[in-house]
């Protein structure tokens, strides 16, 4: 497996992870005509990429695209489900079925988080949502992500991605 930067040609199957991320379950709860219908779904990737959109896609050693992880900035007036603030992008991951639980995961949130840094204006945090259940919580747990706040059955998370300072 091999991650590089999401680029325009990927924004469809950039709309594919999303679809995966919010059935992450593996149940059908939404189709893609839904997502793409609903404009809170919708602001994840509507006009992508924008000036300040950045992201990474996970390639199979044959090339094809497995997963991606992407973060935009959302104002306050359009929040996403893990908004914190309209500084703080919010990040999106998932991965295709049969590609999970192989640490592709883990590569992709730490390639966002490293681009995170590379930003023009580097960015100081990432927030999340994650519903009730979905163990991608132990992941976040583990890159460091702590729970600031709850939407409905959900927690939002954040990622203080600046270096600690040196002692």
């Amino acid at each position: 497996m091999s991650v590089r930067p999401a680029v325009a040609r990927d924004t469809d199957f950039l709309w594919r992870v999303l679809l995966e991320a919010y059935n992450w379950n593996g149940e059908q709860r939404f189709t893609a005509e839904q997502l793409a219908a609903d404009p809170h779904a919708a602001r994840y990737l509507a006009g992508w990429p924008r000036r300040d959109d950045f992201g990474v896609v996970a390639e199979s050693d044959v090339g094809e695209p497995i997963g991606a992880a992407w973060a935009r900035h959302l104002p306050a007036s359009e929040p996403g489900y893990g908004f914190v603030a309209p500084d703080v992008p919010e990040l999106t991951v998932g991965l295709l079925p049969g590609h999970r639980g192989r640490g592709h995961g883990r590569a992709l949130m730490e390639a966002l988080t490293r681009a995170a840094a590379e930003q023009p204006v580097p960015v100081a945090r990432l927030s999340l949502s994650v519903e009730d259940g979905n163990p991608a919580v132990h992941l976040y747990t583990s890159l460091g992500f702590t729970r600031v706040g709850r939407n409905g059955d959900s927690d939002t998370m954040v990622l203080d991605v600046r270096p600690a300072p040196q002692l």
